[in-house]
């Protein structure tokens, strides 16, 4: 499996992680795609015209029978709804085809240019960023057109990030003097996913890191260490957001180094 990342054009840095290119070799066993916080577009040869995964609540399991290359975007948290003009919620735990949200002419041009071309695979994602840099121009000249992330959302999504997840939900509402309510139907709308769920997957993004890193870790520790009231809680979300125990994804990893 070939992956790699690569930063984005310094224009779009304000909204996007990163822009990335993949081949899976086909006829392999599926791989699994945990939740990451983060909404991404995909191309795919074989004449897809792309598609956006919104953000997930859960892993997935990705496979396919023939070698794949993607090129993709992912965005920051709460910066894809300008680019999808679709609230992100609409499509949490979907994908949706790029010709519905952008129109069959801008979605095919694309997707053409991305596959006919023979440039190395740096100059093929320059044009995706070519037409990310063009819809958000053409969204800041519309007046019309739909807005950008609100600053509560903004404030809301960087506390989180900062805390590791750890904020409670009713404490970061009274900061930011809103009801629960409304933070959580804004940061629906916005990003896609609820702010407690949000958070949850903020602490097992940490966790995961932790226990890729350590050789044999101390899982009550570890656990404390990420946010987790305790071990239980730790193992509850592992299987929720990874589809195994803690114990079976540090083994799993470790086999794989």
């Amino acid at each position: 499996m070939f992956y790699k990342e690569y930063p984005p054009h310094p224009a779009l840095a304000a909204h996007v992680a990163c822009v990335w290119a993949a081949r899976a070799p086909g006829g392999a066993q599926a791989h699994r795609v945990l939740p990451d916080n983060c909404v991404d577009i995909l191309w795919q040869d074989g004449g897809q015209a792309g598609f956006a995964v919104g953000m997930m609540s859960s892993a997935i399991l990705v496979a396919s029978e023939r070698p794949v290359w993607t090129l993709a975007v992912r965005f920051k948290p709460g910066m894809a709804g300008a680019f999808l003009q679709a609230p992100l919620q609409e499509i949490t735990d979907q994908r949706a085809d790029i010709d519905l949200l952008w129109g069959r002419s801008d979605a095919d041009r694309l997707s053409d240019a991305l596959w006919t071309s023979e440039a190395p695979l740096r100059m093929r994602l320059a044009l995706i960023e070519r037409e990310l840099l063009r819809r958000l121009r053409a969204a800041s000249a519309d007046a019309s057109g739909p807005a950008g992330t609100p600053a509560l959302v903004l404030r809301a999504l960087a506390t989180l990030e900062d805390s590791g997840g750890e904020v409670r939900v009713e404490a970061l509402a009274t900061q930011l003097n809103v009801s629960r309510q409304h933070l959580a139907a804004q940061f629906r709308q916005h990003v896609g996913l609820s702010p407690k769920l949000f958070a949850r997957i903020c602490r097992f993004r940490q966790a995961t890191a932790a226990i890729k890193a350590a050789p044999s870790p101390d899982w009550t520790q570890l656990a404390l260490e990420c946010g987790y009231f305790d071990q239980s809680h730790l193992i509850h979300d592992f299987q929720e957001f990874a589809g195994s125990a803690p114990e079976r994804f540090h083994f799993s990893n470790q086999t794989l180094a």
